[in-house]
């Protein structure tokens, strides 16, 4: 395609932050295929807290569909700000009929997206979702519309930690205590879904195991949402770490989570972060199996899951365990989790075979 197409580009992703993260090889390969491109990102408030820095990112415009933007007036509020941008091209990993009529309302005179998205008919050109696929291979997929394959992409994620963010985390750490020269272990104990929380009991356990076995420092990630489980845990581990819950923005996250040695994550959105930033992670499935597509896209990661028939019991887990044993949750033990940290610890890191791309983690079945 002429590349003068590629002027204006709009990739629509209002998702979770999670998916939106998983977008971003999507958004750094058409920036290095089209330099010259603006790139336009429309997402949640959440995604533009943590992607404002993003050097791929020309500019960001804000979906509150949950808020200012919801409904039918929102959706055609937002396509009248995108019509005045004069768009040429728009992508959308998003399949839900939001987001096809809002580029559709928009005018946008190349209209992209998946074909089992809710009104494909409103794009000029559908690309089949391959469920087999991890996310961030679907999204490239994309660009199947263009005749270019995800094989042929880079397919890292990519997220730099802002410089202005780098010196707050550092005084932040700093005046509370945390001496960076050490091993520094994250954990991010929070989730959306209840079911695809690890226990709080499990997170205390696996801490007092690693501080028995290593010199190091515990930072412990959360929002504002997880204060509750963050204090938690420290009681429970009397108190041997760092909490962090709520004192540290999605801005300064990339750089908060590139101190660490390695983060032990829920599947969240802070476990494809972790991978973005680089960091070893040893990521914990309860109620939600590598299969969906949003594993760690690492070959620097563990995945820990008990092999159970009933998992998963919902494309994002659940508010509550279907058959009332939790089994998923309980029988993942911290010495599993203290295995996996010790492995990536002390492992080697060694490149791909020639050829060949290592995107895939170490799944372990305990």
């Amino acid at each position: 395609m002429d590349s003068l197409a590629w002027q204006k580009v709009l990739i629509l992703q209002n998702g979770f932050l999670g998916d939106t993260v998983l977008t971003l090889p999507l958004l750094s390969e058409i920036k290095l295929r089209y330099p010259s491109a603006k790139l336009v990102l429309a997402c949640s408030p959440l995604a533009k807290e943590l992607l404002q820095d993003h050097p791929d990112i020309d500019e960001i415009i804000v979906d509150d569909k949950k808020g200012s933007d919801r409904g039918l007036s929102g959706i055609w509020r937002k396509a009248m700000t995108l019509k005045k941008m004069s768009f040429t091209i728009a992508l959308t990993p998003h399949k839900s009929l939001r987001s096809a009529l809002m580029l559709y309302f928009a005018g946008i005179p190349l209209r992209v997206g998946f074909r089992q998205s809710a009104a494909s008919c409103l794009f000029h050109r559908r690309v089949t979702r391959e469920p087999q696929r991890h996310d961030v291979e679907r999204n490239l997929s994309l660009l199947r519309a263009f005749g270019i394959q995800p094989e042929d992409c880079r397919r890292t994620t990519w997220l730099p930690p802002g410089s202005g963010a780098v010196a707050v985390v550092k005084k932040l750490l700093s005046s509370m205590g945390v001496d960076e020269r050490k091993t520094l272990i994250g954990i991010n104990p929070g989730s959306i879904w209840a079911t695809k929380r690890w226990s709080a009991e499990g997170f205390a356990g696996a801490i007092q195991l690693i501080k028995k076995n290593y010199d190091c420092d515990v930072l412990l990630f959360g929002g504002p949402a997880d204060a509750e489980v963050a204090s938690r845990i420290q009681e429970l581990c009397g108190g041997i770490l760092v909490n962090l819950a709520g004192k540290i923005g999605l801005r300064e996250m990339p750089a908060a989570l590139s101190l660490c040695r390695v983060l032990i994550t829920n599947d969240s959105a802070p476990m494809h972060m972790a991978v973005a930033c680089g960091v070893p992670t040893v990521a914990i499935f309860c109620a939600t199996t590598p299969a969906l597509g949003f594993y760690p896209y690492s070959d620097n990661a563990i995945l820990l899951e008990k092999d159970l028939s009933c998992r998963p019991c919902g494309s994002h887990g659940g508010r509550r365990c279907p058959l009332g044993t939790e089994d998923c949750i309980r029988l993942i033990s911290p010495t599993h989790v203290l295995q996996a940290v010790v492995k990536l610890l002390e492992r080697k890191r060694e490149s791909a075979p020639a050829g060949k791309d290592a995107f895939s983690p170490e799944f372990i079945r305990v």
